[in-house]
């Protein structure tokens, strides 16, 4: 392929490359792309999503993306159907961060000769499957999303968040007994590698008794994965979705979104729930029935919820997920929200847009880019 000023000049009018990055919240991107002079690519960053959620907002986004040659994205923050893809006549390159892309049509890339193209996070690597080969990705250890479950659960456990609030506030001291994690039972919604890695810790470091559960998980298969974390045989007890959800005090959310899988969590589901017990989410808000939880917390039936995820992000102002002095009093669960943050830290994002750069310098220089995935 010739690099891109090579095929520039055999056009009639010479057309400056041009690079979207959507979605980039705190300009994180900046210092990486900074090394690009503007006489060789046109950059424009945008800080804000447009949820493509109605005709109006999906014609915004088509005319805010369809000048743009190539577009860099951050996650599942803007999904890419085959539909807005058909709708950008001038994309040739997609580039992705991550390496989980259930929003984004690879066959319609495919067709319409658009290359989208992985950034791991984990520095220089050919293929995907020498990241899944990588493990600190593996056993899910490392990933900031362990780390991130992990604080909204003691968060929560604790009542910091409320009690950091009421000392702020002036408004009491101390407003209720925490809830111990020793010898409770943790129950995971999907044993992945980061499933996993949060029962992992449970069992360690507070003698959890986990429990397990996913579409198609056998024992066989739990025990296995047990083992690749360096734990006995049996510690990762599956059971069946109605046992896991009546027996659980904690209960973490580790399972892929598909059309399957959406609402896996919704008001059967919720009513098993033990009065006590909590609900975290750092997978994918499309998991819960968001409606169904709402009630569940409005009627204090559980002690409370820790959500990273939801269906509509970043949270419009008039969610109902925002009210302020509102959860924890008057008979409601407690809960506690975070805008996705569970793989937002300064490490990864930081070798995310390290990555996307260097495949934007590679493109740009008609060389081969890498993890290219469609």
């Amino acid at each position: 392929m010739l690099p891109f000023a090579a095929r520039q000049s055999l056009t009639k009018v010479s057309k400056l490359p041009s690079l979207a990055i959507i979605d980039d919240y705190l300009n994180t991107s900046k210092p990486h792309f900074a090394h690009i002079p503007s006489t060789r690519l046109q950059i424009t960053t945008f800080k804000d999503t447009i949820n493509h959620i109605n005709e109006k907002e999906t014609a915004r986004l088509i005319e805010r993306l369809k000048a743009f040659d190539a577009i860099s994205t951050v996650r599942e923050r803007t999904a890419f159907p085959g539909s807005l893809l058909r709708s950008l006549p001038n994309l040739k390159l997609l580039l992705a961060t991550g390496t989980q892309f259930e929003m984004f049509d690879l066959a319609a890339a495919r067709e319409l000769g658009i290359t989208v193209v992985a950034a791991p996070g984990l520095g220089r690597t050919d293929t995907l499957d020498d990241i899944a080969s990588q493990p600190n990705i593996k056993n899910g250890s490392a990933h900031p999303t362990t780390q991130h479950t992990w604080a909204l659960i003691m968060a929560l456990a604790r009542n910091i968040a409320a009690d950091d609030a009421a000392l702020k506030s002036g408004s009491g001291w101390q407003n209720g007994l925490a809830m111990s994690l020793t010898g409770k039972t943790l129950g995971i919604v999907g044993l992945g590698r980061l499933g996993a890695a949060v029962a992992r810790i449970g069992y360690l470091a507070w003698g959890m008794n986990v429990v397990c559960w996913s579409e198609n998980l056998s024992q066989e298969k739990a025990d296995r994965t047990a083992s690749e974390a360096g734990l006995p045989s049996g510690v990762f007890r599956v059971v069946s979705k109605e046992e896991l959800f009546r027996s659980a005090d904690v209960i973490s959310l580790h399972y892929v979104l598909s059309n399957r899988s959406r609402n896996i969590v919704g008001v059967k589901e919720l009513e098993q729930m033990k009065s006590s017990a909590i609900l975290v989410n750092t997978s994918r808000g499309q998991l819960v029935d968001q409606a169904a939880l709402l009630d569940t917390l409005e009627r204090g039936a559980i002690r409370g919820a820790a959500l990273d995820v939801f269906d509509i992000e970043p949270l419009p102002l008039y969610s109902p997920w925002r009210r302020a002095n509102y959860w924890g009093e008057g008979g409601r669960s407690r809960l506690i929200t975070t805008p996705h943050m569970g793989y937002a830290d300064e490490g990864l994002m930081n070798a995310w847009y390290a990555e996307t750069a260097e495949n934007v310098d590679r493109w740009l220089e008609g060389k081969e880019v890498l993890h290219r995935i469609a």
